[in-house]
């Protein structure tokens, strides 16, 4: 787990925080949009400001009356956010008067009894400055004039939170732990299960789908071993996609993916594999990730339900029948101590490697009894293969004569699988062109 320090950037819907986030670690990485409650979640970051390391906290608006279930959890994960911080950077708008929000805000802070540096956003010219001799009454100290669109006052923020954090104490480089991204539909239970493994309410669960944007890093331990987990927005074909801040959260979560070493798809029992949880399954593929199938809301089936639900599973996923599938309620726990085993298992195959000359002898057997077949009045034949890399495990074919098509690397692929334990991982070729002399 990381000994870094942490910094919250808090503060009432609108005012920023997720802009003056971007600007310090220098990405687009929280979702910005002129709407309140774009953010929901608390969401951690790696920054660094000269030469020192801290995990710095975005969060969700913080309201005195929340509308709504929704707002009130925005609510609770910014307050969780300010509980487990060493300083926090509260942000204002400097365009407008101190609100009942802010205050709100404040009162939080003062019985939080830490560090607080006052942000006055929106401040673009030197000429705004003396607007903000206002926010002195916060009683908060200093305020710093910021326009974090523009990037101006920002380095001098930095240095009076580095001025407060406490010293990180020297570690020695730790081993990096395995990604694993929760991807699936929209109200599929994803962040149910995150905080059931977490043992925490960390992320935002409604039945409003679509409430997670932004991916979510949190950090645990299952059956003795660390992973970071990353719960996603719920990824939905583009016509269903209605708002930019929805585009860029699904967005993320496709990057979230690409990133990760495996993805638990989860898939809602109830409704059985629909064809987005198909699409979903292929762009796992693509993207070289490990994978694990967990049908959830098992609970909620009678027995006639779970009978169906398991003859289409070998027809609707027969392209990833390599994956583990675990029927669970994230709900309820019910069998998610099944996991551990699931995620230890693809991530031992991920990095599996079979040697060149047991590869050339496996392939020669398997193309001599089973031969490509013929194309274009040309048979394709296989001169040699080598495994160019793992995670995932990706072979070169060398070949002449033609082009082996999808069938025949299926087939090969098939062998493989029975020749080796690639359970959970996705296996991809590359043919190269051998030219006959």
């Amino acid at each position: 787990m990381s000994t870094l320090p942490v910094v919250a950037v808090v503060g009432r819907p609108n005012v920023g925080k997720s802009t003056l986030v971007n600007r310090i670690i220098g990405s687009r990485s929280a979702v910005v949009e002129e709407l309140s409650g774009v953010t929901r979640d608390r969401r951690e970051f790696d920054a660094d400001w000269a030469g020192r390391d801290f995990i710095l906290v975005d969060t969700g608006g913080w309201e005195v009356k929340p509308g709504g279930d929704l707002s009130t959890s925005i609510r609770h994960q910014a307050e969780g956010a300010v509980s487990a911080a060493d300083a926090v950077v509260l942000v204002v708008d400097g365009t407008t008067e101190v609100t009942d929000d802010d205050t709100g805000v404040i009162s939080i802070l003062r019985s939080a009894g830490i560090p607080v540096i006052v942000a006055v956003n929106k401040i673009d010219n030197i000429s705004q400055e003396w607007e903000i001799d206002r926010f002195w009454r916060l009683g908060l100290g200093e305020p710093n004039p910021v326009s974090a669109y523009h990037g101006r006052g920002v380095g001098d923020l930095l240095d009076q939170v580095l001025a407060v954090l406490p010293e990180t104490p020297a570690t020695d480089d730790a081993p990096e732990v395995p990604r694993v991204a929760i991807v699936g539909r929209p109200n599929t239970g994803k962040s149910t299960l995150l905080n059931r493994l977490a043992g925490e309410h960390r992320v935002i669960v409604s039945d409003r789908p679509g409430t997670t944007r932004d991916p979510i890093d949190v950090d645990v331990e299952i059956d003795g071993t660390e992973y970071r987990l990353v719960d996603t927005a719920g990824i939905r074909r583009k016509p269903q996609i209605s708002e930019d801040a929805d585009f860029y959260a699904v967005s993320r979560a496709r990057q979230a993916l690409k990133q990760a070493d495996v993805a638990v798809l989860m898939v809602d029992a109830t409704e059985g594999v629909t064809h987005q949880d198909q699409r979903i399954a292929s762009e796992i593929i693509e993207a070289g990730t490990s994978l694990v199938v967990v049908l959830n809301k098992w609970d909620a089936l009678d027995e006639e339900q779970r009978e169906l639900t398991e003859r289409s599973l070998p027809d609707r996923f027969n392209f990833v029948g390599w994956a583990p599938a675990i029927r669970m309620s994230a709900l309820s726990g019910a069998r998610v101590g099944r996991l551990g085993a699931a995620l230890k298992a693809v991530i031992g195959t991920r990095n599996l490697r079979v040697g060149t000359g047991q590869l050339n002898r496996e392939f020669r057997e398997w193309t001599s009894s089973h031969p490509p077949p013929v194309r274009k009045g040309r048979r394709p034949k296989l001169h040699y293969a080598v495994q160019a890399g793992t995670a995932p495990p990706t072979f070169v074919i060398f070949v002449s004569g033609g082009e082996l098509g999808e069938d025949y690397l299926r087939f090969l692929e098939g062998r493989l699988r029975s020749a080796h334990d690639f359970t959970g991982t996705p296996i991809h070729f590359v043919t190269r062109n051998r030219s006959e002399r």
